[in-house]
């Protein structure tokens, strides 16, 4: 249960993002406060994977392929959060995080059963259909007509691909005997490196204020660098396609910091959906009975 614990604990510190940004309530573009978290959190991460042991010789031997799946990572990180942003801007917020974090999932299950050449199973299955269920109900699309957006759509769809992309990458490190930390460091690093011409051009005014630098500070550390650590630890020992769906515990998590921080009101359609992706995560995380062997005639005699 430890691993799956930390990847709840990785989504915890995810969903504080939206509040911290409510209470901060900083002149700031999504693309610089984004760029802002990535520069900060992907450097802490960086300098972290520095002191980390280096690969095996098994993972060395494939430099070329290895530079590749960082490289590829880093495109998934640096991707995620323009499109997520696309998607809500488009569709508005609800659905746009529906989309992108039901897809998510989806992607990675799809990218894993290419790599590994084999299906994920019936219960990972099971748990994610409950737990998606969970998320739309949550978020309040199921009511009315509303008309969509293709390009918000393809924006959040890009965004859980990008999600897939960056987990799927990481795993395969990890099982090239590569430390969490050091691929966590290595990816992020990357990517902080790419964001800092984004932050420039997107604007740095507002971390000069006191609420833009404790805003910048907390996303950076706690929503980053803390986050992906627990991210990388938990999926170092569970499969990529159950660590992303124990990540949908994120739209829980915020529900409640939104209900409890910022006063908001729960329905009880919403109140549902929290059940359903409680259930969905208890499901997923459960650790699986092992088959016991039926001793023969002679045996029993």
């Amino acid at each position: 249960m430890l691993p799956a614990l930390a990847i709840l604990a990785a989504a915890l510190c995810f969903s504080t993002t939206g509040t911290a940004q409510a209470l901060a309530g900083v002149d700031a573009s999504p693309i610089a406060v984004g760029a802002a978290r990535i520069v900060l959190g992907g450097g802490i991460l960086g300098l972290l994977a520095l002191g980390r042991r280096t690969p095996s010789r098994a993972a060395t031997a494939t430099r070329g392929s290895t530079a590749a799946l960082i490289a590829l990572g880093a495109v998934g990180v640096l991707a995620y959060q323009p499109l997520f942003f696309l998607g809500t801007r488009e569709n508005g917020v609800a659905i746009g995080t529906v989309v992108a974090l039901g897809s998510a999932p989806i992607a990675t299950g799809i990218a894993d059963a290419v790599r590994l050449r084999r299906s994920p199973t019936s219960r990972w299955m099971l748990a994610t259909a409950v737990a998606l269920a969970g998320v739309v109900l949550v978020s309040g699309v199921t009511g009315g007509t509303i008309a969509l957006s293709a390009g918000g759509l393809l924006g959040s769809i890009g965004a859980g691909m990008s999600y897939a992309l960056y987990t799927v990458c990481a795993k395969t490190l990890i099982e090239r005997g590569w430390d969490s930390t050091r691929v966590m460091g290595t990816v992020f690093g990357v990517a902080a490196l790419a964001s800092v011409p984004v932050l420039l051009l997107a604007g740095t005014g507002w971390l000069l204020t006191p609420t833009g630098l404790a805003l910048a500070l907390w996303l950076g550390i706690v929503t980053t660098a803390v986050a992906y650590l627990l991210f990388g630890w938990g999926l170092a020992r569970l499969t990529a396609v159950t660590v992303s769906t124990l990540t949908l515990a994120e739209p829980l998590a915020a529900t409640l910091l939104g209900l409890l921080v910022l006063r908001e009101q729960l329905t009880p359609v919403g109140a549902v959906g929290l059940a359903l992706i409680a259930v969905g995560l208890a499901v997923v995380s459960a650790p699986a009975r092992r088959r016991q062997e039926v001793p023969d005639a002679a045996a029993r005699a």
